[in-house]
């Protein structure tokens, strides 16, 4: 893997388990949005507009069918390779185990997330600051549909009829430096959480990219639906970047549906 230009690694390997019965026979990162193209597509043609010129899919649950469907990448004008896991490590171990072959800042990203974000502002960003890690979070109010009471023991203190909540929530979109993957063991079995908490406790807490646009994580059955109603409409708005060339081609799972040999990428 080369070591320049901007490179992205998607993390493509779960199992979708909230997604069922859609990904009972096709991963997570494939299911279709709207009736044009899968949630994968969408991203890769993102990145490759915002000069992303290579990336890696860590690939696992139905992994030979993203294989089967991404090639080499090169229809949407990038180098593609993937890391195949043969256990589940969780969100973090598949970085661990590919570090030696990352550049030294990198894009990484779940590999179900339909926003606008532009990735590479926050990659600028994260160089421009020296961070080890750039969480790109988004604002969620979540509606208590119940009075909510705060209370000491047996007596109640303050009471609140029905609150909005603000949260600040990961996007699951990142920028990373690799030097962080040298603190753990190659096969850890680690998440993001480990890794975030880390670093609370070193001292040296991640940055923040805040955005306010448009994101879903479609892994999310209400925000799925939500995509599959909306695309359409806001199609302009997530691909408004597309490179002419991209426009109009058939991805490669298409082509092999009609009969069309498929390259499969390694």
């Amino acid at each position: 893997m080369t070591r320049t230009g901007r490179h992205a690694v998607i993390l493509a390997g779960g199992r979708g388990v909230r997604l069922r019965p859609y990904t009972t026979c096709i991963p997570k990162p494939l299911v279709p949005i709207g009736d044009e193209m899968s949630i994968l597509e969408i991203v890769l043609r993102q990145l490759r507009s915002m000069g992303f010129e290579s990336a890696t899919l860590a690939i696992g649950h139905l992994g030979q069918l993203i294989r089967a469907y991404v090639g080499d990448g090169s229809q949407w004008g990038m180098r593609v390779n993937f890391h195949a896991e043969q256990t589940p490590l969780g969100t973090l171990g598949p970085l661990i185990d590919m570090r030696d072959d990352l550049p030294e800042q990198f894009l990484v990203m779940n590999g179900d997330i339909l926003t606008d974000l532009d990735y590479r502002a926050l990659m600028d960003t994260h160089r421009a600051t020296g961070a080890d890690l750039t969480i790109a979070t988004y604002e969620r109010q979540v509606k208590i549909d119940f009075g909510v009471l705060r209370v000491n023991d047996d007596e109640v203190l303050d009471f609140t009829e029905k609150p909005t909540i603000d949260y600040s929530v990961s996007m699951g979109i990142y920028g990373f430096s690799r030097r962080l993957l040298y603190d753990y063991a190659p096969g850890s079995v680690m998440g993001f959480d480990t890794l975030i908490l880390d670093r609370l406790r070193s001292g040296r807490p991640p940055k923040r990219f805040k955005f306010s646009s448009y994101w879903l994580d479609i892994g999310r059955p209400d925000d799925y639906d939500r995509a599959q109603s909306e695309f359409a409409l806001r199609r302009d708005q997530l691909l408004h970047a597309d490179t002419p060339q991209l426009r109009g081609r058939i991805p490669r799972a298409r082509a092999a549906a009609r009969g069309a040999p498929v390259a499969v990428g390694t």
